[in-house]
């Protein structure tokens, strides 16, 4: 399987149509395979007492306003989609609840997404797994129990998927990374297993996780990380995207396929080379 690059947008839009719409152009310039967004139903999501509750953001003194002002609409994912057709690349979001999850249906997004915080929410796991559409399932601050479960639920609906590796906290330290998480969880579920990274390093880590073998790589970007957002500081600066997306595809012919054999590059040297010695056995 060729490896499948992420770019997560999540909420660093910061509720700017314009500043999403540059995150995919980088996006779709840098080589990534899609853009990822998150969807939220503000009231289905959060308690009336926590959206109430205070917090000081660009758009007010409450939850609320941030979180509102954080939400794109119809409109806007309608631009989303036309702005992502002209530029060649697929788009889906992380559904945080049911009625989410329905909004984004008639989009016909070729993936669906399981965040790691829902890994537990069985009404929309239900509502995924019905799409039978391919499936990225984070594992995030997920025991093994946990991540059973859902696998075998998937199975039994017929719901391709791959697991995403993932450690739940932002940013995450390098030593936090635990990747051989990658073949473990690959050889306890026989299936594809990528990583979803949220450390403040640009390339080290997704090389590494390549390395072990992961299939898929997720990737917060943003235009600036000292932008507002909680997300900001463990992303990627949409400048260096090239960068990184040129690393990580590297990584893959570097390894090549494991067969010993003498390379055509290297015959002429080896006819130059290699001495024919008779010996006495």
């Amino acid at each position: 399987m060729s490896l499948f690059l992420i770019a997560e947008i999540g909420i660093n839009h910061n509720g700017s149509l314009d500043i999403a719409k540059q995150l995919i152009a980088a996006a779709a310039t840098a080589g990534f395979d899609a853009v990822k967004f998150q969807k939220r139903t503000i009231d289905k999501v959060y308690t009336a007492e926590f959206l109430d509750s205070p917090r000081e953001s660009p758009w007010g003194a409450t939850q609320r306003a941030q979180k509102e002002g954080l939400e794109f609409g119809k409109a806007e994912y309608e631009e989303i989609d036309r702005h992502c057709r002209e530029l060649g690349i697929a788009w889906f979001a992380s559904a945080w609840d049911v009625d989410a999850q329905l909004f984004l249906r008639p989009f016909a997004c070729g993936y669906n997404k399981v965040a790691s915080a829902m890994l537990g929410n069985w009404p929309l796991l239900r509502e995924i797994a019905a799409e039978r559409k391919p499936t990225f399932i984070s594992t995030g601050m997920s025991t093994l129990d946990e991540i059973d479960e859902v696998v075998d639920y998937f199975r039994s609906e017929r719901c391709p998927f791959a697991l995403l590796h993932c450690n739940s906290t932002y940013p995450m330290k390098e030593s936090d990374a635990n990747l051989r998480c990658i073949p473990m969880l690959r050889e306890r579920f026989k299936c594809d297993v990528g990583y979803s990274g949220h450390e403040t390093s640009l390339i080290k880590v997704c090389v590494a996780a390549v390395t072990l073998g992961a299939t898929a790589i997720e990737r917060h970007i943003t235009l600036d990380r000292a932008m507002y957002g909680s997300d900001q500081a463990a992303s990627i600066s949409a400048h260096v995207l090239d960068d990184f997306v040129s690393a990580v595809r590297a990584v893959e012919s570097i390894l090549g396929s494991g067969e010993k054999s003498v390379r055509p590059e290297e015959s002429p040297i080896r006819a130059k080379l290699r001495l024919s010695v008779t010996r006495d056995w």
